[in-house]
């Protein structure tokens, strides 16, 4: 018997953003639920197959989600707040995107109940899947939540499959990473739900084992957690009472992003069946676990990296492989990827304009089936029927090595000459704080925008057409520079205090900085889902990154000339282009975002020489980039935040810089978030009612901070009222004197019908808060 290939999950978007389009045109009203069904379902029909063709025994099924699976999970079991529209059974499309975008007053589905102004229902809160650039839907709980299963998604899809002569493995989110994933609004631990969890648990397996299912995978990526004894006993007890349910159900518990480290021993002592092991990033334990695991335990061995793009040198892996093979039956072992490939594009077949050098060293997720399937041939005693495919990515890592397209002496010899002071600001910041008041002037709160505005069908179809050689590179910049300049002329009438220019020229906040950059590579249709529809395509980071030029001078400078207002020069941070990038898998992580933090140097540098008195540098990928081992921080958080500081310091007192963060749990990352020594910081709070805030409270956090006042992923305009409560939620945990006024993040993918009702409405808040200022000694509000 051979050894089988399995994969844990497939992208979703489809090679054409099918997905992304579908959802669009649904929520715009220009296609009806039974069209957006109707793709979804030929996305997935055309997943099975295509993995099916490619040789894949284990084939899942319930990877799919229409916005998000942990989203999915909790409608599927019930989790659902109130004021949603819903109370039991059966959960409509229309109020599963509640839960995802909000809900608008008037919307069908808005009770009108659980908003004290009448205006809808926001969307769940929002975070980064573990340390991957996806975002999740965060499930809210409370003491004595009551759960059911209000549909058995696992097991319509694995029917689905089952239509077209597929036999899958269903995807099922462990109950425990459930659980965690989840937040309890009143304080409680999520995890003393677990018993109340378990039933349905146990009925969705029930019946999909009735329906012929054999296998199911079970995802517990908690298990790369550091776990407490509670957390280790939950998984002993879950999956004991779902051994006990339904024992004719073969489990296979699957753990990615890390190695199992001390939860090892707990992991193996699981009453399943098999467990599926990152072999990319528990690279160290494989050769363990393998001699370790009991006999009976079929191993699914996570070979080929699931969320990098590089081609893998197969003659290396097989060598690998070869003594782990020779210690357990073929028919206890499996090959896998090592997490599902949500996280990679769909393949590399439209990639034509690639350099074909570095095309040749690339796999996306069509391309690791296909190196699966050479592995298993190889290791099934085949391995001259596929010698040639074998060869070539030898050759292919080979050649990337050695290539003098990867490797800069110039950009390695100004890596050789730092000094710690380069990362250092002249002065501290109470000196800075002082200087900058002086030369901004600004009021108490006061009021900007994180950068963009909304990216009209017009600006999208105007950067389109230029691409495509069909309007002319003057023709193209009188529009952006109208379009400029009437933001500009917006924000002035509306009041805004700190403009922004609205990077109408910009695709995508790091593409457009990667595209000026030596060291990086595009694809044509490398898109990978963020969240929802929302898809980015992350540039490759192939070689040596230098700025070979300025990036952004030219268009702040010509905002500035239109008005009197400071005006923000936005530019990306080195840890978010180097996290949001493919990153080259040769040199380490640190050593590449030192790279980046100098070119972003020489651009603070040519701002500040413009005129251009703030500047902002984001920073919203500096807390995903974290390790999810404690032990393992440290070293992450002294050269990210090491990186910032690099590329911000090379300006004079009077100079603000600012930094951006999105969807980030703060707590454990305080000293570092000071550490930064930005001069003002802004940060999402909206949909966390401000709680975020807390930790900048508990700490003293000594700069200035922007918590948003408003979710700018959700359609919906919030009223003067709610930004007043928030921003007084807001003085209750940092000084009033240290805050600034701000959406949550970008507008870029807003509408004006939105954003222009949304920032007035802002503006309105700030202004009636600064007279209660001038009223009271500094607007100061009891706890």
């Amino acid at each position: 018997m051979s050894i089988k290939t399995a994969n844990l999950g497939f992208p979703r978007i489809g090679r054409k953003r099918e997905l992304k389009f579908a959802l669009e045109a649904y929520w715009a009203g220009k296609s009806d639920e039974a069209t957006l069904l109707q793709v979804a379902r030929d996305l997935r029909h055309r997943h099975w197959k295509l993995q099916q063709e490619h040789g894949i025994d284990i084939i899942p099924s319930n990877d799919f989600s229409l916005y998000d699976h942990v989203l999915d999970h909790a409608v599927m079991v019930g989790a659902i707040p109130d004021g949603y529209g819903w109370t039991e059974g059966q959960v409509s499309l229309e109020t599963y995107f509640a839960l995802a975008r909000g809900k608008r007053a008037g919307d069908a589905a808005d009770c009108g109940c659980a908003n004290p102004h009448g205006t809808g229902r926001p969307a769940l809160e929002m975070t980064k899947w573990f340390d991957t650039n996806y975002h999740y839907l965060v499930p809210e709980f409370q003491a004595g939540q009551a759960f059911s299963l209000t549909g058995n998604r696992p097991l319509d899809a694995f029917l689905e499959a089952r239509e077209i002569g597929i036999h899958t493995r269903p995807v099922i989110l462990g109950p425990v990473t459930f659980l965690k994933l989840g937040k309890a609004r009143d304080g409680s631990d999520p995890l003393d739900l677990l018993d109340r969890l378990l039933p349905v648990y146990r009925q969705m397996l029930a019946e999909l084992h009735e329906a012929g299912a054999d296998w199911v995978q079970i995802d517990e990526p908690c298990l790369a957690l550091d776990l407490t004894d509670k957390a280790r006993d939950c998984l002993t007890r879950a999956f004991s009472a779902l051994a006990q349910a339904v024992p004719d159900l073969s489990v296979m518990v699957a753990s990615y992003f890390g190695a199992y480290g001390d939860n090892l021993e707990a992991a193996l002592a699981l009453p399943v069946d098999g467990a599926h092991i990152d072999g990319i990033r528990g690279a160290d334990e494989l050769n363990r676990i393998v001699a370790n695991a009991p006999p009976h335990l079929t191993l699914s061995l996570g070979v080929l990296d699931g969320r990098n793009i590089w081609r893998a040198d197969l003659d290396a892996v097989l060598r690998d492989l070869a003594p782990l093979v020779g210690q357990r039956a073929a028919d206890r072992l499996q090959l896998a990827p090592s997490c599902s490939l949500l996280h990679l594009p769909y393949d590399l077949a439209d990639e034509t304009a690639l350099d074909l050098e570095l095309r040749a060293s690339l796999s996306f997720a069509t391309e690791k089936l296909e190196e699966l399937a050479v592995l298993k041939q190889a290791l099934s005693g085949n391995r001259e029927t596929v010698e040639t495919r074998i060869g070539a990515s030898v050759r292919a890592v080979a050649m990337r090595r050695a290539s003098r397209k990867v490797h800069d002496p110039l950009v390695e010899g100004r890596l050789a000459s730092l000094t710690p002071e380069m990362a250092k600001r002249t002065s501290p910041f109470a000196a800075r704080k002082a200087v900058q008041a002086h030369h901004l002037s600004l009021p108490p709160l006061p009021t900007t925008t994180i950068g963009s505005f909304p990216q009209t069908s017009e600006v999208r179809a105007a950067r389109a057409a230029h691409q495509r050689g069909e309007l002319s590179y003057i023709d193209y910049r009188a529009l952006l520079e109208r379009e400029t300049e009437a933001a500009i002329r917006w924000q002035e009438d509306i009041g805004i205090d700190v403009l922004v220019h609205g990077e109408f020229e910009r695709n995508d906040m790091v593409q457009y900085f990667a595209e000026q950059m030596d060291g990086y590579a595009f694809t044509r249709s490398g898109w990978v889902q963020s969240y929802g529809s929302r898809c980015v395509r992350p540039p490759i980071i192939f070689g040596d990154v230098s700025r070979p030029r300025p990036m952004t001078v030219d268009w702040a400078e010509f905002a500035q000339s239109k008005t009197a207002k400071p005006v923000k020069g936005m530019l990306t941070g080195p840890v978010t282009m180097l996290q949001w990038s493919f990153v080259r898998d040769d040199i380490p992580r640190a050593e590449v975002c030192r790279q980046i933090a100098l070119a972003i140097r020489d651009e603070v540098t040519d701002l500040e020489a413009a005129g251009i008195a703030i500047i902002q540098i984001d920073e919203p990928a500096l807390r995903e980039g974290l390790p999810l081992r404690r032990d393992d921080w440290q070293y992450y958080l002294e050269w990210a935040t090491e990186s910032f500081r690099l590329s911000a310091s090379s300006v004079a007192d009077q100079t603000q810089i600012h930094t951006h963060m999105c969807y980030s749990e703060f707590n454990d990352i305080m000293p570092a978030i000071v550490a930064l020594d930005a001069d003002v910081i802004s940060i999402e709070t909206s949909r966390s009612k401000m709680e975020l805030l807390d930790v900048f409270g508990d700490t003293s956090y000594p700069n200035e901070i922007g918590p948003g006042v408003y979710d700018i992923h959700s359609p919906r305009v919030p009223t003067v009222e709610e930004m007043v409560e928030l921003l007084e939620a807001a003085a209750r945990r940092i000084d009033a004197e240290q805050l600034w006024v701000n959406p949550d993040c970008g507008l870029k993918t807003r509408g004006w019908a939105e954003v222009k009702p949304a920032l007035a409405n802002m503006v309105s808040a700030a202004r009636l808060l600064r007279k209660r200022m001038s009223e009271t000694d500094g607007w100061r509000i009891s706890a």
